[in-house]
């Protein structure tokens, strides 16, 4: 059954006719002329449309509608990254950091936390990218500058790139013609 609005006259086989007063998320809060203010869940089939109020603004949010903004809010804050897998021959390594003074010990790190601080820098970076491009004050000209620095910084990390499983995921900066 689609979303009503408040102020809808409905029809119940038990309680008789009676109208939305409330849209919550998942039920109505509905006056009926035979039972008073009772709850009924959206999913109720017993439910049938007598008038509709089409002025009335919806003042309840679907369960479609919030997962739609959950899923916006989520993307745009790189929560939900995808899978990016490791080099296989990296798979279980250790960098290695060796100071030039020996009397000084070298920092091991497993590769796979530095591989995944990599992807972090790469997500947020892309991040970056969206907020620039959708930036309401922002002008043409001064996105194109802000991308062209993050488009350096892509440059300077492709060294990187010998760490990450497949191409699609490599670190891009400009290209040459």
């Amino acid at each position: 059954m689609e979303e009503l609005a408040v102020g809808t006259r409905v029809e119940h086989p038990r309680y008789g006719e009676g109208i939305i007063s409330k849209n919550n998320l998942t039920a109505y809060e509905i006056f009926f002329e035979k039972g008073g203010k009772i709850e009924i869940t959206k999913r109720n089939t017993d439910l049938s449309v007598i008038t509709r109020n089409p002025d009335a603004p919806k003042t309840g949010i679907s369960i479609h509608e919030i997962e739609k903004v959950m899923s916006y809010v989520l993307d745009k804050y790189a929560s939900l990254n995808e899978v990016v897998p490791i080099g296989e021959k990296w798979q279980g390594g250790t960098l290695i950091l060796q100071p030039a003074n020996k009397s000084l010990q070298p920092k091991e790190v497993p590769i796979e936390v530095f591989f995944h601080k990599i992807v972090m820098l790469r997500d947020r970076l892309r991040v970056l990218e969206q907020n620039i491009n959708s930036h309401p004050v922002l002008t043409d000209a001064e996105k194109v500058d802000l991308q062209q620095y993050i488009t350096r910084i892509y440059g300077s990390l492709t060294t990187f790139n010998i760490l990450f499983n497949d191409k699609e995921h490599y670190f891009v900066g400009a290209k040459t013609k």
